[in-house]
């Protein structure tokens, strides 16, 4: 889209929640032009036009990623929104610079690279996601959350030696923050709420506000349910206004360990929503696992892709748009991480590092088979696969290697870690945003560290990059009000005892939630969007996991180490270990990998 003095041009992926609020303030400075339709684009092309890009992204509420052409500056300038909903792609195809929503429309281009970023490869093995700056290819990347690209004149032939990251600069290219995570953080520690009552009734006075902004639409619109506290936190806003039952959806599964359906049904019965519940069989959801490379254009290992693709399919069959709860954990303290993680820290920081190691050689010393002997004495969880011996060897290793409490979050964060030798002639650790510098004070607190940490690259790399592709590929959308600038700024004020308490997360925003659904309705063990994946690959998905896995096909291939990759699947399949996750990121791979052989 032109602006109205054809200076700008506009290409944009999105939604700017508050674009009218936007018109109304260029109405009172004078500065609206006839407008000519109700477009969220036309709203951001008149603000630019008269407060400039940095401004009016710091003043809109949205999901975006957009290109901007200034024809006057001859000046290209590509931006994201602040947590990474939508994803924005762009390098290097030849001399060409290129940039788009997908991979694959920069695979359009005939010089676009297609070999595989050694780089990326470590890192998607320690996280299962490829994280910004990076891509799966040389010289393509993501631009990184809340920041602008910027290109003066004529674009730079070829790429940088190393990713260009926020505040540097190559030739007439260069990168900038235009909303940053450490400020945000920084000025929530500075103004802290201290009275319960007042955080409470404010934060379901400011999470209410952008729910309500992002019900408008012009199209049919629901959520999805699981029945956790995010997303019955969400819906039971959404139906407080409306006028009408909100159409809610969630999925059932033939395992019942990991069938959330019955709490969705019973939080959907209470709050009267319109409430659909799709079935689907072992089958239905392995037969997505074809369509995965393709949906996500590089590897992806969150096995949780499956249901949230299935999910979206279901609600797609009556709405357009979905709300979800997104964010809520990483805002508010809700993964067992952040509770148990600085539990285990706090009961051996005080040794030194030599007596921490002999303590963790000691654990790895007895035998796993011992271990797992006293399972019956140990606490099962209602969704715990692996076996006691499993997590006695992982706490011992990390006692070996673990200095401080962000070694500690990078540990837990990290499945194939570079000294496993998986793969071969790499060396070196690649540098990610997650050795940034962490804010002057507000993230001191280790649960508070790990909630920066994943918000810098979890949240956006793993979680809204699943949420979005899983939709996307059949065209719905959806939206996360607890993403919501007011909502992060809200959040950050929140003191750590109001988001984690008595070994539960989210105290604020359960207590929010209990004034609309009863807390017997909602409390009950964290539990993921999971499938059975490990039980899988031990039967239904055996020939296709070994058929990827095979060891002439991995020499081939030259990136992996078959060994390893066959010890692991060994002990696995013997029920050993649970290397569900290892595996699956090796799958992932594979499966991209061949798909992009034969494309």
């Amino acid at each position: 889209m032109h602006s109205d003095s054809e200076r700008y041009v506009l290409a944009y992926n999105g939604e700017i929640y508050n674009h009218l609020d936007l018109r109304h303030a260029l109405e009172i400075e004078g500065a609206a032009p006839s407008w000519r339709g109700q477009s969220d684009t036309e709203t951001l092309l008149a603000a630019i036009a008269h407060w400039g890009l940095d401004v009016t992204l710091c003043r809109a509420h949205g999901m975006f990623a957009l290109a901007l052409w200034d024809r006057a500056e001859k000046r290209l300038s590509l931006a994201r929104d602040r947590m990474g909903e939508k994803p924005l792609y762009w390098g290097w195809a030849g001399e060409d610079l290129v940039f788009g929503s997908e991979l694959k429309a920069l695979r359009a281009h005939p010089d676009c690279p297609r070999e595989v970023c050694r780089e990326a490869l470590v890192q998607y093995l320690q996280f299962m996601y490829v994280p910004a700056p990076r891509s799966i290819h040389p010289g393509l990347y993501k631009l990184e959350p809340g920041t602008i690209l910027t290109v003066d004149g004529a674009p730079p032939a070829t790429k940088p030696k190393e990713p260009i990251r926020p505040g540097a600069q190559h030739s007439s290219l260069s990168i900038r923050r235009y909303w940053n995570l450490n400020t945000e953080v920084e000025a929530g520690a500075d103004n802290q709420i201290q009275d319960e009552c007042e955080a409470v009734s404010t934060l379901g006075h400011v999470l209410g506000k952008a729910v309500q902004r992002q019900m408008l639409s012009d199209v049919p619109l629901g959520a999805f349910l699981s029945g956790g506290v995010d997303s019955s936190a969400i819906v039971a806003l959404m139906q407080a206004k409306s006028e009408r039952p909100v159409k809610t959806f969630t999925i059932g599964l033939d395992e019942a360990a990991f069938d959330e359906s019955p709490h969705a049904a019973a939080v959907a019965r209470h709050l009267g929503t319109d409430h659909t519940k799709l079935h689907v069989t072992d089958a239905d959801a392995r037969a997505v696992i074809p369509d995965l490379p393709q949906l996500y254009d590089e590897p992806f290992a969150d096995s949780s892709q499956i249901p949230t693709h299935l999910v979206c399919r279901a609600a797609r069959q009556h709405v357009t748009v979905a709300l979800s709860g997104d964010g809520g954990d990483e805002l508010f303290g809700g993964y067992n991480r952040y509770f148990w993680g600085p539990r285990i820290w706090d009961r051996f920081a005080y040794m030194p590092h030599t007596l921490r190691r002999g303590l963790g050689l000691a654990i790895c010393a007895v035998p796993q088979s011992a271990w797992n002997a006293a399972g019956p004495l140990y606490s099962q969880e209602r969704r715990d696969s692996s076996v006691l011996g499993d997590k006695a060897h992982r706490l011992g290793y990390r006692l070996q290697t673990v200095k401080t409490s962000d070694d500690l979050y990078r540990s837990l964060v990290t499945e194939w870690p570079l000294h496993s030798r998986i793969l071969k002639e790499i060396s070196k650790q690649p540098s990610s945003q997650l050795d940034d510098p962490l804010p002057k004070f507000g993230a001191d607190d280790p649960a508070m560290l790990m909630m920066v940490q994943d918000m810098r690259s979890y949240l956006p790399d793993d979680i809204l990059c699943k949420v979005d592709r899983a939709a996307m590929g059949i065209s719905l959308e959806t939206r996360t009000p607890f993403l919501d600038p007011d909502v992060i700024r809200l959040a950050t004020r929140l003191p750590m005892d109001m988001k984690i308490r008595d070994g539960k997360g989210k105290w604020a925003l359960r207590q929010m939630l209990y004034q609309h659904v009863p807390n017997e309705i909602i409390d009950r063990p964290k539990a993921g969007f999971a499938i059975p994946i490990g039980i899988w690959l031990r039967g239904p998905l055996r020939d296709w996991a070994e058929d990827l896995l095979s060891p002439e096909r991995l020499a081939e291939d030259g990136l992996f180490n078959p060994d390893i990759i066959y010890r692991t699947w060994s002990e696995h399949l013997s029920g050993r270990r649970d290397w569900t996750t290892r595996l699956w990121a090796i799958l992932m791979f594979q499966a991209w990998y061949a798909a992009q052989a034969n494309a």
